[in-house]
């Protein structure tokens, strides 16, 4: 792999490293399977692109793109608490709708950034582009993530965590599990929006299909990351999945740019879907290894006791 695709890969990554934190924090944390990101992301990336073209500062732009990923979040909040809509085809409803509401915002299916300013632009004119863009959009991602550890270790991030636990219990003790659920799914899809925002100012364009498989990514990052690095502490898991995020592009990066097994840029959701799958099939295989060295230590023990009472 050469500089230019490992720093590349670096740098997605890291942008969908912010989709795997609102990832984290509906499946880990809320335990709400959320499709909503799949809308979200290229929801971020229409808004900004559409508010640069149109002449609007790059940071607020950003910032109009958090929100509205927020919406879509709450939208899929709104139908699942208020409407009483199951969850996954509450996010999927707003997934759907969406794809269209993205067209109507850039008029278009997609829309280029080429020659815009965008809040990278400052940073690349200080030294060569492929090494700042990443440096630049970590930095971001550690802020986010700092934001995310700091909210979960606090009182009201402790009743957002036992919610997605037992929600039952929160309401028995006079938690409003309906706002935590709102919060919970308007910050995971912000993150989400801002990824988008991201990832069209890093790649100068945005289209309405960039989202697809969004889901996918982020859960791939969310499930590898906790595989690697397991614990239970909340910092240990928001830098699992971002690392997790990191090296599950690399490892994309690597399969497709190698050669390896034949593999063509064509096949991304097949390297992706072996990647989930590996990841899924990998806590299982340690527990049940776990468990055959734990049952081979027994005999040897008892038969330790049974020769010291001889």
């Amino acid at each position: 792999m050469s500089a230019f695709a490992f720093f590349g890969a670096l740098e997605i990554g890291l942008v969908y490293g912010l989709v795997a934190l609102g990832v984290y924090l509906t499946f880990r944390v809320l335990d709400f399977p959320d499709l909503t990101v799949d809308g979200s992301f290229p929801m971020g990336a229409a808004v900004a692109a559409t508010a640069i073209v149109a002449g609007i500062n790059p940071w607020l732009a950003t910032a109009l793109a958090v929100l509205a990923g927020a919406t879509t979040g709450w939208i899929t909040a709104f139908l699942a608490v208020r409407c009483g809509i199951l969850h996954l085809l509450a996010s999927i409803l707003t997934m759907i709708a969406a794809f269209s509401i993205n067209i109507r915002i850039m008029g278009r299916p997609n829309m280029a950034l080429l020659g815009e300013e965008t809040i990278l632009t400052p940073f690349e004119m200080m030294a060569d582009p492929v090494y700042v863009r990443p440096l630049v959009v970590g930095v971001l991602v550690l802020i986010a993530a700092w934001f995310v550890v700091r909210l979960l270790n606090s009182d009201f991030g402790l009743a957002l965590r036992a919610t997605g636990v037992n929600a039952r219990m929160v309401a028995a003790q006079g938690g409003n599990t309906a706002f935590y659920t709102y919060f919970g799914l308007a910050l995971s899809n912000g993150f989400v929006g801002f990824a988008g925002a991201l990832f069209a100012q890093t790649n100068s364009f945005a289209d309405v299909t960039s989202g697809v498989g969004t889901i996918v990514v982020g859960l791939a990052a969310v499930i590898l990351g906790q595989t690697l690095i397991p614990g239970r502490k909340i910092w240990v898991a928001v830098v699992a999945v971002i690392v997790g995020s990191v090296l599950y592009r690399l490892a994309v990066a690597f399969a497709l740019s190698s050669g390896m097994f034949g593999l063509q840029a064509s096949d991304l959701n097949l390297v992706t879907a072996v990647l989930v799958a590996i990841a899924l099939i990998a806590p299982k295989l340690k527990r049940h290894f776990a468990a055959q060295k734990k049952a081979k230590q027994k005999p040897s023990a008892s038969k330790t006791k049974s020769e010291a009472k001889a």
